[in-house]
């Protein structure tokens, strides 16, 4: 009984993957999509969720934001955005990039194949120049070329068409394990083929480094980040008890610089290491959460 016990306490789910495991199952709550092969289409789905969730995945409820923003750019030279750009500045002023550390399914999903018993990649250098990718994706793929064809008169999701592994994971893959949808195989061609081999070297990735395509690729996670310095939820250092020792950016799985800068998720593995305590999860002044482990392990974070 006391080695089941001493099990469970190493091994339970922390706060955080909890809110993870429960959001994900909220976002896809169409269980019956996943037992017919069919897409939700009522009237949630003009509605967005914070976390990236594609649209065509059997069980999403709402919309995935980086497609309904793309789709926005597109045809704002004949209808203002005001809908979508107003839901992602609510979420960025409000939640930043919390949607990415508790929200995000996909990010779940990174998560858990981080978990893979591998050799893992070490931040450094190179992991946080490549972190600045995701900028120039979101620049590119989310606005230059989605508004550049709307121009035109022609909707262009360019990020989702040639490169979102989540969408090809959720929405194609999804659809395509059903029988129901057999007959559509038939229809694959280039295009899906260069985005599952995407999709395979990302997942691949993630074995080997944490949250690869969230640090590198996700332009949702970038777009989020903008928020930093002003988003109301979010981790925050006690200046008064922090000791300048850095125990938070040496623990950090992220390419953070500082806590809860631009890189950072908030995913609280930096309150479980500081041996001060100086680090909690806040909504403005009020405190949501402190440390769930001991400073000296600050194991169960990843």
């Amino acid at each position: 009984m006391a080695d089941a016990k001493a099990w469970w306490q190493a091994h339970r789910p922390t706060t955080r993957r909890l809110v993870q495991l429960y959001a994900a199952l909220l976002q896809n709550a169409h269980l019956r999509g996943f037992a017919e092969g069919e897409i939700y289409t009522g009237p949630l789905k003009s509605v967005c969720t914070p976390g990236l969730n594609c649209y065509s995945c059997p069980g999403a409820v709402a919309a995935c934001p980086l497609g309904a923003l793309q789709n926005a750019i597109s045809a704002s030279a004949s209808r203002p955005a005001f809908y979508v750009v107003g839901t992602l500045l609510l979420f960025g002023l409000l939640l930043g990039r919390v949607v990415c550390g508790w929200l995000c399914p996909f990010g779940l999903i990174q998560e858990l194949l981080f978990k893979a018993p591998t050799p893992k990649l070490r931040k450094g250098r190179v992991t946080r120049a490549l972190s600045w990718v995701k900028y120039a994706l979101l620049a590119v793929f989310v606005v230059i070329l989605p508004l550049s064809w709307g121009l035109r008169q022609q909707p262009f999701p360019a990020f989702c068409k040639y490169i979102c592994p989540a969408g090809t994971l959720e929405g194609a893959v999804g659809l395509l394990a059903h029988p129901v949808n057999a007959d559509k195989f038939s229809m694959l061609g280039l295009l899906f083929t260069n985005k599952f081999v995407i999709l395979a070297l990302v997942l691949g990735a993630c074995v080997f480094v944490y949250r690869a395509f969230c640090r590198f690729l996700c332009p949702l996670g970038a777009l989020y980040g903008l928020f930093a310095r002003v988003a109301l939820l979010g981790v925050r250092v006690d200046a008064d008890a922090c000791t300048g020792c850095g125990a938070c950016t040496r623990a950090c799985p992220m390419d953070i610089r500082r806590v809860g800068d631009h890189e950072c998720i908030h995913c609280g593995h930096c309150m479980d290491v500081c041996p001060e305590k100086a680090i909690t999860l806040k909504a403005g002044r009020i405190t949501l959460k402190g440390p769930e482990l001991p400073a000296q392990t600050g194991r169960r974070a990843v």
